[in-house]
């Protein structure tokens, strides 16, 4: 059964998700300074491109460019590309390839910057992989990393180079911003941003907050209901007197859903969190006992879930999980005349396919692979099948 839904999920992610392509209307200007207005396809770039795709017309054949051709590349309303020339440290972040010297070792290199904030500071960022690296400008200056740097010292310790403290307190000059700020900034993406929105609304300054335009809300809470039919068997491995196969449920099931949509690839990857509370309740009148399943638990399901968009507030997803399952106390298999069998921890993987409208209303239909609720008993074999169809509607 493991192997079947692992099987279904990478066959209906090859189909869907090979087959999704979303462009969107952005431009880009060429070395002679030429706007091109057009579609360009939104990957929701992780790492800064080198290369894009673009069509000129909604059925229009599919063009590319690459970084050394073109000198800024925009999405409305979403994300913004220059390119430059850059000094720019690579030096390594793990343990492994961690250098030993404090200072930066710089290599010039011709890249696509993401555009942070533009206005009087300008704040610039760069990821490749683990490195992530922040340049700024400010006024008519030439464009600067700012310095940050991990190093492991001559007595082994991991110590750090925070260059880039100096260079913002000397350059973003501003009553608005003070040293004890300064000090307490971190090398992140929203600490510096938020610096730099600070400096240019001091100086009364026209500035674009790029960021601000990808800061959708990436977090949601989702009260999911449903319905889950199940079937469950018991061994008994020693006495076949006592095996029982009850028959198919159909119960309720509640859950509450957390779910974090990854700020890259856009918006398609996402993981999810759903505590649910889940009951089956069956009997059997065996041939010389009398039985009762009780199985109440709470599930955790943990997974990643792929968004494929169909259109505007549309959306396929499919999503795989791995269950942890405690079962309550009172779950066990109860018979009359002879000692009851409990039921504890047993853990199995589930498939989920389902639709999604305006981020609001879903429904799902999940299957789950067998569980073995008996396991801890060694002369004991159960088998509990399930699946689910759940609806969601999300308030956060």
């Amino acid at each position: 059964m493991k192997g079947f839904l692992l099987f279904t999920f990478l066959f209906i992610f090859g189909v869907f998700g090979h087959s999704q392509i979303s462009y969107e209307k952005g431009y880009f200007i060429d070395n002679l300074d030429r706007k091109t207005e057009c579609l360009i396809r939104n990957l929701g770039w992780k790492n800064n491109p080198k290369v894009f795709e673009y069509k000129l017309t909604e059925d229009g054949e599919v063009l590319e460019k690459t970084l050394h051709y073109v000198k800024e590349l925009g999405i409305y309303n979403k994300v913004k590309y220059n390119r430059f020339v850059v000094d720019i440290d690579r030096s390594g972040s793990l343990l492994s390839n961690m250098d030993t010297e404090r200072r930066a070792k710089y290599t010039e290199e011709e890249l696509f910057l993401r555009v942070l904030v533009e206005g009087e500071a300008s704040l610039y960022m760069f990821d490749d992989g683990n490195l992530r690296r922040f340049f700024y400008t400010v006024g008519q200056s030439e464009i600067e990393q700012l310095v940050y740097k991990s190093y492991k010292s001559t007595d082994y310790k991991i110590k750090e180079n925070n260059k880039y403290k100096n260079q913002l307190w000397e350059d973003l000059k501003c009553s608005a911003i003070q040293m004890s700020d300064i000090k307490l900034l971190n090398y992140s993406k929203n600490e510096l941003v938020r610096t730099f929105v600070k400096f240019n609304e001091c100086k009364k300054a026209v500035f674009t907050n790029y960021n601000e335009k990808q800061s959708n809300n990436n977090f949601h809470l989702t009260i999911r209901p449903g319905i889950k039919t199940a079937a469950l068997t018991l061994d008994n491995g020693v006495n076949n007197n006592r095996d029982a196969q009850f028959d198919a449920k159909t119960g309720m099931r509640i859950g509450l859903e957390a779910e974090y949509v990854m700020p890259f690839n856009g918006g398609k990857w996402a993981i999810i969190l759903e505590p649910t509370y889940q009951y089956y309740e069956a009997e059997k009148q065996l041939e010389r006992y009398y039985v009762k399943a009780n199985y109440k638990s709470m599930e955790l399901p943990i997974g990643i879930r792929h968004y494929m968009f169909l259109s505007k507030g549309s959306k396929l997803f499919l999503n795989g999980s791995f269950v942890l399952d405690f079962p309550s106390k009172n779950s066990f298999f109860d018979y009359d005349t002879v000692s009851d069998v409990d039921m504890r921890y047993s853990p199995n993987l589930a498939l989920g396919l389902g639709y999604k409208s305006n981020d609001k209303i879903s429904i799902e239909i999940r299957f789950y692979s067998n569980r073995d609720v008996t396991k801890h008993w060694q002369t004991s074999k159960s088998t509990y099948k399930a699946f689910s169809i759940i609806a969601g509607y999300s308030f956060f």
